[in-house]
């Protein structure tokens, strides 16, 4: 459906930083960490992923850098202070969102 399609687009950036709030991490490795704890619910491609984690490190969100991995170098995504102040005020936003949302939702029916 388009509609829970664009709803999961448009949480793609909090979910990157919530899990990079825990440690740094490489994007396949993000993508897996969200698919993971969503149980299935947020499976990331790499068309979105990337172009994410992209904007994310243009805003000075998060920072990469290169490092070396069992002879492959891989870029290693950390959260910033920066970041992390986003995190919180879009937290609260996405809180008081959800909130108000759902008082618009029609209450499921008991049988």
């Amino acid at each position: 459906m388009r509609f829970f399609r664009e709803l999961k687009k448009g949480s793609t950036k909090l979910l990157i930083l919530t899990v990079l709030e825990k440690k740094s991490m490489y994007g396949y490795q993000i993508a897996e960490e969200i698919k993971k704890l969503s149980k299935n619910y947020f499976d990331l491609a790499d068309g979105t992923i990337y172009p994410a984690l992209h904007d994310l490190e243009k805003k000075l969100y998060i920072k990469g850098e290169w490092k070396k991995f069992k002879g492959r170098e891989r870029k290693y995504y950390s959260i910033t202070e920066k970041g992390m102040k986003f995190l919180h005020q879009a937290s609260k936003e996405w809180n008081i969102f959800v909130k108000k949302l759902s008082a618009f939702l029609p209450r499921k029916q008991e049988i």
